[in-house]
Protein backbone atom coordinates (compact mmCIF):
# COMPACT_ATOMS: atom_id res chain seq x y z
CA UNK A 1 0.00 0.00 0.00
CA UNK A 2 1.63 3.36 -1.23
CA UNK A 3 1.57 5.88 0.86
CA UNK A 4 1.56 9.83 -0.65
CA UNK A 5 2.40 12.72 2.08
CA UNK A 6 0.94 15.77 0.71
CA UNK A 7 3.19 19.10 1.88
CA UNK A 8 2.39 22.55 1.11
CA UNK A 9 5.60 24.71 1.38
CA UNK A 10 5.50 28.75 1.44
CA UNK A 11 8.76 30.12 2.15
CA UNK A 12 9.09 27.37 4.70
CA UNK A 13 12.94 27.70 4.94
CA UNK A 14 13.03 28.18 8.77
CA UNK A 15 11.37 24.94 9.64
CA UNK A 16 11.21 22.67 6.45
CA UNK A 17 14.40 20.70 7.06
CA UNK A 18 13.55 19.41 10.18
CA UNK A 19 10.09 18.69 9.46
CA UNK A 20 10.98 16.78 6.01
CA UNK A 21 13.61 14.59 8.52
CA UNK A 22 10.50 13.65 10.59
CA UNK A 23 8.58 12.36 7.68
CA UNK A 24 11.00 10.68 5.34
CA UNK A 25 12.82 8.57 8.48
CA UNK A 26 9.41 6.64 8.24
CA UNK A 27 8.06 6.08 5.30
CA UNK A 28 9.15 3.32 2.66
CA UNK A 29 11.50 4.04 -0.85
CA UNK A 30 8.39 3.02 -2.75
CA UNK A 31 6.35 5.94 -0.81
CA UNK A 32 6.48 9.52 -2.01
CA UNK A 33 6.66 13.06 -1.01
CA UNK A 34 4.62 15.03 -2.88
CA UNK A 35 5.39 19.26 -2.27
CA UNK A 36 3.90 21.86 -4.27
CA UNK A 37 5.15 25.36 -3.49
CA UNK A 38 3.84 28.72 -3.78
CA UNK A 39 6.19 30.37 -5.53
CA UNK A 40 8.95 30.63 -2.27
CA UNK A 41 11.35 33.78 -2.56
CA UNK A 42 13.34 32.03 0.05
CA UNK A 43 15.88 29.11 -0.89
CA UNK A 44 13.06 26.50 0.67
CA UNK A 45 13.01 24.67 -2.64
CA UNK A 46 17.14 24.70 -2.41
CA UNK A 47 16.53 22.57 1.20
CA UNK A 48 14.38 20.42 -0.17
CA UNK A 49 16.45 19.66 -2.88
CA UNK A 50 19.19 19.14 -0.86
CA UNK A 51 17.97 16.05 0.51
CA UNK A 52 18.70 13.98 -2.65
CA UNK A 53 15.65 11.99 -2.25
CA UNK A 54 14.25 10.20 -4.84
CA UNK A 55 10.71 10.30 -3.00
CA UNK A 56 10.44 13.93 -2.97
CA UNK A 57 8.79 15.32 -5.93
CA UNK A 58 8.74 18.96 -6.14
CA UNK A 59 5.40 20.85 -7.95
CA UNK A 60 5.52 24.34 -8.42
CA UNK A 61 1.35 25.90 -7.61
CA UNK A 62 1.12 27.51 -11.21
CA UNK A 63 -2.72 28.54 -10.20
CA UNK A 64 -4.13 30.55 -8.09
CA UNK A 65 -1.90 30.94 -4.61
CA UNK A 66 -3.25 30.65 -1.30
CA UNK A 67 -2.63 27.75 0.98
CA UNK A 68 -5.41 25.98 0.19
CA UNK A 69 -5.25 25.80 -3.73
CA UNK A 70 -1.39 24.73 -2.59
CA UNK A 71 -2.45 21.83 -1.13
CA UNK A 72 -5.20 20.99 -3.62
CA UNK A 73 -1.97 20.85 -6.57
CA UNK A 74 -0.07 18.45 -3.99
CA UNK A 75 -2.92 15.97 -3.77
CA UNK A 76 -3.54 16.12 -7.03
CA UNK A 77 -0.05 15.15 -7.98
CA UNK A 78 -0.30 12.28 -5.52
CA UNK A 79 -0.54 8.17 -6.62
CA UNK A 80 -0.42 6.80 -3.48
CA UNK A 81 -3.34 4.82 -2.29
CA UNK A 82 -3.47 6.45 1.94
CA UNK A 83 -2.81 10.13 1.67
CA UNK A 84 -1.29 12.13 4.65
CA UNK A 85 -1.28 15.88 4.63
CA UNK A 86 1.45 17.88 6.35
CA UNK A 87 1.79 21.48 7.06
CA UNK A 88 6.09 22.68 6.42
CA UNK A 89 6.48 23.55 10.08
CA UNK A 90 5.54 20.63 12.18
CA UNK A 91 7.20 17.82 13.57
CA UNK A 92 5.51 14.35 13.13
CA UNK A 93 6.07 11.86 16.25
CA UNK A 94 7.81 8.48 15.14
CA UNK A 95 4.84 6.35 15.10
CA UNK A 96 2.82 8.53 13.28
CA UNK A 97 2.80 6.57 10.11
CA UNK A 98 2.34 2.99 11.71
CA UNK A 99 -0.23 4.62 13.95
CA UNK A 100 -2.61 6.30 11.00
CA UNK A 101 -2.19 3.54 8.90
CA UNK A 102 -3.43 0.78 11.38
CA UNK A 103 -6.22 3.32 12.06
CA UNK A 104 -7.31 3.35 8.32
CA UNK A 105 -7.94 -0.41 8.68
CA UNK A 106 -11.59 0.71 9.66
CA UNK A 107 -11.93 4.08 8.68
CA UNK A 108 -11.75 6.52 5.48
CA UNK A 109 -10.65 9.40 7.00
CA UNK A 110 -8.54 9.72 10.27
CA UNK A 111 -8.07 12.67 12.54
CA UNK A 112 -5.14 12.23 15.60
CA UNK A 113 -4.56 14.62 18.50
CA UNK A 114 -1.38 17.01 18.66
CA UNK A 115 0.85 18.38 21.04
CA UNK A 116 0.61 22.39 20.71
CA UNK A 117 4.08 23.66 20.51
CA UNK A 118 5.89 27.35 19.86
CA UNK A 119 8.36 27.78 17.08
CA UNK A 120 11.12 26.37 18.85
CA UNK A 121 9.06 23.34 20.01
CA UNK A 122 8.49 24.55 24.03
CA UNK A 123 5.13 22.67 24.66
CA UNK A 124 1.71 25.00 24.74
CA UNK A 125 -1.04 22.61 25.42
CA UNK A 126 -0.74 18.72 25.76
CA UNK A 127 -3.66 17.99 23.27
CA UNK A 128 -5.08 19.73 20.07
CA UNK A 129 -8.22 17.24 21.12
CA UNK A 130 -9.23 18.74 24.66
CA UNK A 131 -8.22 22.09 24.32
CA UNK A 132 -10.95 22.64 21.24
CA UNK A 133 -13.05 19.48 22.48
CA UNK A 134 -12.89 17.78 18.99
CA UNK A 135 -15.70 15.42 17.99
CA UNK A 136 -16.90 13.14 14.98
CA UNK A 137 -19.87 14.00 13.09
CA UNK A 138 -21.42 15.76 10.17
CA UNK A 139 -23.20 18.68 12.25
CA UNK A 140 -20.53 19.17 14.81
CA UNK A 141 -17.99 19.71 12.21
CA UNK A 142 -20.02 21.76 9.41
CA UNK A 143 -21.06 24.21 11.82
CA UNK A 144 -17.97 24.35 14.20
CA UNK A 145 -14.74 22.12 12.75
CA UNK A 146 -11.54 21.35 14.70
CA UNK A 147 -10.14 19.22 12.47
CA UNK A 148 -6.78 20.44 11.23
CA UNK A 149 -5.20 19.17 7.61
CA UNK A 150 -2.16 18.44 9.34
CA UNK A 151 -3.72 15.84 11.45
CA UNK A 152 -5.63 13.67 9.19
CA UNK A 153 -4.59 11.25 6.68
CA UNK A 154 -7.30 9.19 4.08
CA UNK A 155 -8.05 6.77 1.77
CA UNK A 156 -7.62 7.57 -1.72
CA UNK A 157 -11.51 6.72 -2.76
CA UNK A 158 -12.73 10.34 -0.53
CA UNK A 159 -10.70 12.14 -3.89
CA UNK A 160 -14.10 10.42 -6.23
CA UNK A 161 -15.71 13.08 -3.91
CA UNK A 162 -13.33 15.92 -2.90
CA UNK A 163 -12.19 16.53 -6.40
CA UNK A 164 -11.65 18.87 -7.75
CA UNK A 165 -11.91 21.29 -4.51
CA UNK A 166 -14.31 24.78 -4.58
CA UNK A 167 -13.45 27.42 -6.59
CA UNK A 168 -13.76 29.83 -4.13
CA UNK A 169 -10.66 29.08 -1.11
CA UNK A 170 -11.81 31.69 1.24
CA UNK A 171 -15.50 30.36 1.07
CA UNK A 172 -14.37 27.05 1.78
CA UNK A 173 -10.54 25.79 3.20
CA UNK A 174 -9.17 22.79 2.26
CA UNK A 175 -9.58 21.09 5.53
CA UNK A 176 -12.68 21.97 6.24
CA UNK A 177 -13.88 20.61 2.59
CA UNK A 178 -11.99 17.05 3.37
CA UNK A 179 -13.46 17.44 6.93
CA UNK A 180 -17.13 17.78 5.62
CA UNK A 181 -16.85 15.57 2.30
CA UNK A 182 -15.35 12.36 4.65
CA UNK A 183 -18.25 13.69 7.15
CA UNK A 184 -20.87 13.49 4.95
CA UNK A 185 -20.22 10.63 2.67
CA UNK A 186 -16.98 8.57 4.33
CA UNK A 187 -16.42 6.78 7.80
CA UNK A 188 -14.18 9.12 9.72
CA UNK A 189 -12.56 8.23 13.09
CA UNK A 190 -10.05 9.92 15.53
CA UNK A 191 -7.00 8.75 17.08
CA UNK A 192 -6.92 9.92 20.69
CA UNK A 193 -2.47 10.11 20.48
CA UNK A 194 -0.27 13.30 19.75
CA UNK A 195 1.27 12.37 16.54
CA UNK A 196 2.77 15.46 15.81
CA UNK A 197 4.41 18.42 17.36
CA UNK A 198 1.74 21.05 15.88
CA UNK A 199 3.69 24.65 15.46
CA UNK A 200 2.26 27.82 16.58
CA UNK A 201 4.68 30.77 15.99
CA UNK A 202 2.45 33.52 14.63
CA UNK A 203 3.10 33.10 10.91
CA UNK A 204 0.68 29.89 10.05
CA UNK A 205 -1.36 30.35 7.14
CA UNK A 206 -4.25 28.65 8.91
CA UNK A 207 -5.90 29.56 12.28
CA UNK A 208 -5.23 25.84 13.76
CA UNK A 209 -8.79 25.43 15.03
CA UNK A 210 -8.97 29.10 16.95
CA UNK A 211 -12.34 31.04 16.86
CA UNK A 212 -13.05 32.74 13.58
CA UNK A 213 -12.85 36.82 13.78
CA UNK A 214 -14.95 36.75 11.08
CA UNK A 215 -18.79 38.25 10.54
CA UNK A 216 -21.88 36.46 10.84
CA UNK A 217 -22.58 37.15 7.36
CA UNK A 218 -19.15 35.66 6.13
CA UNK A 219 -19.60 32.47 8.29
CA UNK A 220 -23.00 31.58 6.64
CA UNK A 221 -21.64 32.60 3.10
CA UNK A 222 -19.29 29.90 4.25
CA UNK A 223 -21.78 27.40 5.11
CA UNK A 224 -24.37 27.75 2.42
CA UNK A 225 -21.32 27.85 -0.20
CA UNK A 226 -19.75 24.65 1.17
CA UNK A 227 -22.84 22.87 1.77
CA UNK A 228 -24.30 23.79 -2.08
CA UNK A 229 -20.32 22.17 -3.69
CA UNK A 230 -21.38 19.11 -0.75
CA UNK A 231 -24.56 17.91 -1.99
CA UNK A 232 -23.50 18.57 -5.91
CA UNK A 233 -20.81 15.72 -5.25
Amino acid sequence: MKISVCLATFNGSKYIKEQLISIASQIKKDDEIIISDDQSSDDTIQIIESFNDDRIKIFINEGERGYSKNFENAISKSSGDILFISDQDDVWMNNKVIEMVDALKNATLVMHDALIVDGELNVINQSHFELYKVKRGFWNNFLKTRYIGACIAFRREILDKALPFPSNQKLCAYDYWLTIISEYYYKVELLDKPLIRYRRHGSNASTGGMLSQNSTYHKLKVRFYSLYNLLNR
